[in-house]
């Protein structure tokens, strides 16, 4: 009987193109300035970032001592997300980005952050960046991340809930563990749109890791 119902959804699915398996949010490009309900800030795990992207960066260099770094803040919808916001092609002051000095890895990053998700806060370069740094600022890293010299393979729920240990209000359902190739990458935490504190992100957390162990490389 259970397979015959497997069989008959399986069915369901082909025949209404609705795929069975979760999606990613769906991007809307060129959205309108300021409308969405939420932010999420994405705190990559460099080690585990650069381990699973093959990509080279100033964080990816040995002995460069790097933990987590911000990916950046993003405005979210309760279904999908926008980004490149008009006017999408907005210049960066250089200004605005000394102000941040040291917040994200390095600048390119932080000039493409707010090309794609900045423009949509409705903010100015310099205020989304301030943006960034009181969300940064909301959230407290656990101890086990600060000097971790041994690689560990974790569950996601494990990153999960040594973040929700310290950040009280926080909970399973504000957040998200993204892995790539069974490596962890990035914790993705939901914030209210005044950043004042965690707030509750369906979407975003279906989007988590799905994997069972993960490995976290160590820092560099």
């Amino acid at each position: 009987m259970i397979l015959r119902r497997c069989a008959a959804l399986a069915g369901a699915c082909l025949l209404l193109i609705v795929p069975c398996a979760a999606q990613s949010p769906r991007e809307v490009r060129g959205a309108p300035m300021g409308r969405f309900d939420f932010y999420v800030l994405a705190l990559s795990w460099a080690p585990g970032y650069c381990e699973a992207s093959g990509r080279k960066s100033r964080q990816c260099d040995s002995g460069s001592g790097f933990g987590f770094t911000v990916h950046g803040l993003w405005p979210q919808m309760e279904q999908g997300y926008p980004s490149f916001c008009e006017p999408s092609g907005r210049f960066v002051p250089s200004a605005a980005v000394r102000e941040i000095s040291g917040l994200f890895p390095d600048d390119n990053l932080a000039r493409y952050q707010w090309r794609k998700h900045g423009s949509c806060s409705g903010e100015s370069p310099s205020g989304y960046f301030k943006a960034v740094q009181r969300a940064r600022d909301l959230v407290r890293i656990p101890d086990s991340f600060k000097a971790l010299h041994d690689r560990s393979m974790v569950l996601p729920s494990e990153i999960e809930r040594a973040f929700i240990s310290l950040n009280p209000g926080l909970r399973a359902d504000m957040m998200a563990v993204s892995c790539g190739r069974r490596i962890f990458q990035e914790v993705r935490i939901c914030l209210d749109k005044d950043l004042r504190g965690f707030r509750q992100c369906p979407e975003v957390d279906r989007d988590g890791c799905r994997a069972g162990e993960i490995a976290v490389p160590a820092m560099r």
